[in-house]
């Protein structure tokens, strides 16, 4: 990874503020990679062996409903993180996501990353808590729009 891409990692509000021994250990196990739009990251079931901090574009979070095809769950962008079932066991994506548009991203590798986190505990505990604001955020949000739903149905 270059010293630019470094600092750019740096930048990133997932990673702002993190030690920067923390930073260069997660920084040697990722890379900037450009992704097109339309290009499938991860597929529901699959095994979750990598994830991504999107520096630019826009990636779609679904899920398969049985007889109604793929749902957009959620839209993410900038700043974002997508693919955090890499976290935890059975490491297994529990949704699928795809690219809205060309995208921009640091992907890591999700083996690595969880062997970093076992050397260094205090790593781990500072991706976890960053992931657990990460994860908090997005139920509030998937409560909220159920709550929407429900509401503008009732009126119908």
């Amino acid at each position: 990874m270059t010293t630019q891409e470094m600092s750019v990692l740096g930048r990133q509000p997932f990673l702002r503020g993190l030690p920067g021994d923390h930073l260069a250990k997660l920084a040697a196990v990722c890379r900037h990679v450009g992704v097109p739009a339309g290009q499938r990251l991860f597929e529901e079931g699959a095994t979750a062996d990598r994830f991504w901090l999107i520096d630019a574009g826009q990636v779609a979070i679904d899920t398969v409903v049985p007889g109604q095809g793929r749902l957009t769950i959620e839209t993410i962008g900038r700043g974002d993180i997508t693919g955090v079932s890499w976290l935890l066991p059975p490491y297994q994506w529990r949704f699928g996501a795809v690219t809205r548009q060309r995208t921009q991203a640091f992907e890591f590798d999700a083996r690595a990353v969880r062997a970093i986190c076992d050397e260094d505990p205090a790593v781990g505990y500072q991706l976890s808590r960053r992931i657990s604001g990460i994860l908090a955020r997005r139920l509030e949000a998937t409560h909220a729009r159920l709550r929407d739903s429900y509401a503008h149905s009732d009126t119908a």
